[in-house]
């Protein structure tokens, strides 16, 4: 199979931030052909870039691909790219209803400075597994420019992603990441990709995921980046330093902080219940935090649970208290290495001494 883009499994690492479509005061109109707050998108990507993530991700189920509009779709991502400014990569969505339009979509992501796809399984009829691989098959060997983000979410794709099908998606080349939420299979997954697709948990499984596959799990994926990205961008470095010196208490520290801040925000701690409020209540969670105006929901998925919404702020305010936290730490440290490097003074050039 051809492949031209240059992203693979090894240039995937660190925080790879997951970023809403943040909705404009049009939203609840439904002849409005703009719902997108795209001074907000900007602003947002650049401060968590300029902050220190790794990568974006977007146009999953809380980037509401399924109720935005091409046009849109395609004014989001530009918005995105042109924020990023080549600084890290950038992945759009293009996850649809079915094959063509997902590569007609894709085609499109190159000229818009876009590197790669979040992409998912057609949502309409369960796929099986050998029509799931031609799916992907399909889409890489007719846009081989454009990296491939495996969206796999068996809620919401009714599939159930078994390790011969890593196996088998591991051999195109265009699949370089997956968001992965199978922390059980994990292990065997990671054996059956073989290094060819980087498996990305979440930040509540990361610093489990990272202990247990030091070599393979060095990077995740986090909704909860855009409640403050302080907090991912402290597990990610603590996790690294875990794997320098083998001491993990800092690392395991800050993820208690992250399942304290997480209770409540699954309704009944029940994954299936969650998926179908998921955008109102990552969206809510996000409002809440402040750190980013994700705004309302998009048509049809507009009415919530009050009780689930009142969790999912209390979820947004203590990832925030969170935040707050870490960066004062992050600026210490930062604060503790310029005041020793200007103890230690220039240093002399090796060939003073000669």
């Amino acid at each position: 199979m051809p492949r031209s883009t240059d992203l693979t499994a090894a240039d995937i690492q660190g925080v790879w931030a997951i970023v809403p479509t943040p909705s404009n005061a049009d939203v609840d109109d439904l002849d409005a052909a703009n719902t997108v707050d795209l001074d907000e998108a900007a602003r947002a990507v650049d401060a968590l870039i300029a902050a220190g993530v790794d990568g974006i991700l977007s146009l999953g189920t809380f980037g509401e691909c399924a109720t935005l509009t091409w046009p849109e779709k395609r004014a989001f991502m530009a918005t995105l790219a042109d924020a990023a400014r080549g600084r890290v990569p950038v992945f759009g969505g293009t996850t649809t209803l079915n094959t063509r339009d997902t590569i007609a979509q894709t085609r499109e992501l190159a000229g818009l400075g876009i590197s790669g796809t979040m992409l998912g399984l057609p949502m309409w009829v369960r796929c099986d597994e050998q029509n799931a691989l031609r799916f992907y098959a399909d889409v890489a060997a007719a846009c081989p420019e454009i990296a491939i983000c495996l969206y796999a979410n068996p809620q919401a794709f009714k599939f159930d992603y078994p390790t011969s099908f890593w196996s088998a998606v591991s051999h195109i080349p265009q699949v370089v990441s997956a968001k992965y939420l199978s922390m059980a299979r994990m292990g065997q997954d990671l054996e059956a990709v073989g290094g060819r697709i980087r498996l990305l948990p979440n930040e509540v499984e990361y610093r489990q995921a990272a202990q247990r596959f030091p070599e393979q799990a060095t990077s995740f994926w986090s909704s909860a980046a855009v409640t403050g990205p302080a907090t991912v961008l402290q597990l990610r470095d603590a996790v690294a330093a875990a794997r320098r010196s083998g001491d993990w208490h800092a690392a395991e520290a800050i993820d208690r902080a992250i399942r304290d801040a997480e209770a409540g925000f699954f309704p009944n701690g029940d994954f299936a219940e969650f998926s179908k409020y998921n955008i109102a209540l990552e969206k809510g969670r996000m409002d809440a935090a402040g750190w980013m105006r994700a705004g309302p929901t998009r048509a049809p998925y507009r009415d919530t649970p009050a009780d689930y919404l009142a969790a999912a702020g209390r979820s947004g305010r203590a990832w925030a208290a969170l935040h707050t936290r870490y960066q004062a730490e992050r600026e210490a440290e930062r604060q503790a290495e310029r005041q020793a490097g200007a103890q230690a003074g220039p240093q002399p050039h090796p060939q003073a001494a000669i």
